[in-house]
């Protein structure tokens, strides 16, 4: 075992990086392990804004956040955490404001907000067009403040379970090769979403899912996983992310037409109904053929160059770069991707998983604050508020606990499995099969879901398993082996899909990013008010139901 701790962060992004502060400032001692360095963590491509009821741009307070987000999720959310998630936030932006994040002003001086999607309020405090990039720069700061351990570029591979308790993580690393054991009382997973399942996603290349897929494979279960959002306007044809943020300071969605298509779907909150809403109606016009190019257009030239250069001058670069278009001048051409995972791992709002001594926050970990739909600006907000939750109790639960004991087995198993995976000369490269999965689940599994489709995509993962058995790692070398740990990703995402499916598959209604248009077109509250929850047995998934916590807010019909 190379090392021990009090707590050891797996991801280090805001909610990891929150974590792990928290935990050293409640007196433990704190590790964090990254497969990437962590300002280039996922985290850093948010850009519209983070939520709370500040109340600095109108009235507000967390009830309404909390009603806000109750609603959004289509009823799927749970209450409890949602109230804790919007009690918590306006406190939690002012630390961040306090350890240096800049935000964007008002003319008086206070953080400024913007309207954001599915919102009543304007609550979206942001850093022009940059959020995630200047939070996850203020929370490294203080990462480094602290002189807190960070495993940089461990990939981390397995957990190390024994006596029924996590008690370290087993990775591989990165830089000189070779497997290590780090053994911890406590583990906090953090290591964001899974978006590398599908072909167009705003998601980056090291978003596959390993943190739900570790915990499912140490017995713990997943929630909600058929719920993946889509964000309704990605950046054809990369995929990069055009924030909700350009819609909330006032830009339009035209079809081939010229038309603001929204009306005819969201005829009160048009360009800011939530993004199910927006997503299933951009698609509905390219299916319908009202599309340009397999797109609609982003039109933000009215707003005029002062202001586009003020607040959005991150999302001008971006169109520039990766489409030749200046935003000043011409509308930029978007459809939607796979944005983020509002399912993952089932935990408690304190961050605790069903596996003793493992926690997981952020996007990885299932609470559920979104349910069914997130909307824009409360992702960074769970990142934080959960972060620091989940930091707060590893910590007090390591605080009083003595004995690690990470069994050198694990080790030599692990080892085994690798050597096994490094020593196969023939079959086929993880790539083509990881292409594969991502065009057929974007084909499959998409915006709108058919019953024969998700049949059909669930044997093909089947097939595409079968493949992954006999799978080849053509680079042998220790150093930098992207070739081995592309390949153990891929492992990661075939599980997931899998769960995906299932749950999919024993959904049969329409709700949130669930569409089902064609065969269960309703949100069926009497039957399917309740969270999927999958376990992995015998090498396939398990699937059962968990039910809503409801506290104040029964569930009544969205309308926009």
């Amino acid at each position: 075992m190379e090392a021990e701790h009090d707590v050891l962060v797996v991801g280090a992004g805001c909610a990891g990086m929150r974590a792990a502060i928290e935990a050293h400032d409640a007196g433990a001692d704190v590790a964090l392990i990254s497969k990437i360095h962590p300002v280039r963590s996922h985290s850093g491509a948010a850009e519209g804004g983070i939520n709370a009821a500040l109340g600095n741009a109108s009235e507000d307070d967390p009830e309404k956040h909390a009603f806000d987000t109750v609603k959004g999720s289509d009823y799927l959310g749970d209450q409890d955490a949602i109230q804790v998630l919007c009690d918590e936030a306006p406190d939690d932006v002012y630390q961040l404001e306090n350890w240096g994040a800049v935000f964007s002003r008002t003319e008086d001086g206070r953080i400024a907000q913007r309207p954001f999607g599915a919102a009543g309020e304007p609550r979206t405090a942001y850093a022009a067009d940059i959020t995630g990039h200047v939070l996850v720069h203020v929370l490294y700061e203080q990462v480094l403040k602290r002189e807190l351990k960070v495993y940089e570029e461990f990939f981390v591979w397995k957990l190390a379970v024994d006596d029924d308790r996590c008690q370290g993580v087993i990775a591989w690393n990165l830089i000189d090769g070779g497997l290590t054991s780090i053994g911890a009382k406590t583990v906090i997973i953090a290591t964001g979403g899974a978006g590398r399942l599908y072909t167009g996603t705003t998601n980056a290349y090291a978003c596959t899912g390993d943190g739900m897929t570790m915990a499912l494979r140490a017995g713990v279960a997943l929630e909600d996983m058929e719920m993946m959002q889509f964000h309704p306007t990605t950046l054809a044809p990369t995929g990069v992310l055009i924030t909700e943020g350009t819609r909330g300071e006032g830009a339009f969605l035209l079809n081939s037409e010229g038309d603001r298509f929204l009306k005819r779907y969201a005829p009160n909150a048009m360009e800011l109904a939530s993004r199910d809403v927006i997503s299933r109606a951009e698609q509905t016009e390219i299916d319908e053929g009202r599309g340009v190019d397999g797109n609609v257009m982003l039109d933000m030239r009215h707003l005029g160059a002062e202001k586009i250069l003020e607040r959005l001058h991150g999302t001008r670069e971006l169109a520039m770069t990766f489409a030749g278009v200046d935003p000043i001048y011409e509308p930029i051409p978007v459809r939607p991707g796979a944005h983020y995972h509002m399912g993952g791992v089932d935990t408690d709002v304190w961050g605790r998983t069903s596996l003793a001594g493992l926690y997981a926050a952020g996007e990885c970990a299932c609470v559920s604050v979104h349910g069914a739909n997130r909307l824009g600006g409360n992702a960074l907000m769970e990142t934080i508020t959960f972060g620091k939750r989940s930091g707060a109790h590893a910590a007090d639960w390591a605080l009083t606990h003595t004995t690690i004991e990470v069994p050198p087995s694990l080790e030599t198993d692990a080892q085994r499995e690798l050597e096994e995976l490094l020593d196969r000369d023939e079959g086929e490269r993880p790539w083509s099969i990881r292409n594969e999965l991502a065009e057929t689940m974007h084909e499959n599994f998409g915006v709108f879901r058919r019953e024969d489709e998700m049949r059909k995509q669930g044997e093909i993962v089947g097939s595409l398993r079968e493949r992954y058995d006999r799978v080849v790692v053509e680079d042998k070398g220790l150093v930098f082996n992207n070739d081995l740990t592309q390949a153990l990703e891929l492992g990661f995402l075939l599980d997931l899909a899998d769960c995906m499916v299932v749950s999919g598959l024993a959904r049969k209604e329409s709700r949130g990013a669930h569409a089902r248009p064609y065969d269960y077109p309703d949100r069926d509250d009497e039957n399917y008010m309740r969270h999927t929850i999958v376990t992995w047995q015998d090498g396939a998934p398990n699937l059962e139901w968990k039910p809503v916590t409801m506290t104040k807010w029964q569930p009544m019909e969205r309308t926009y």
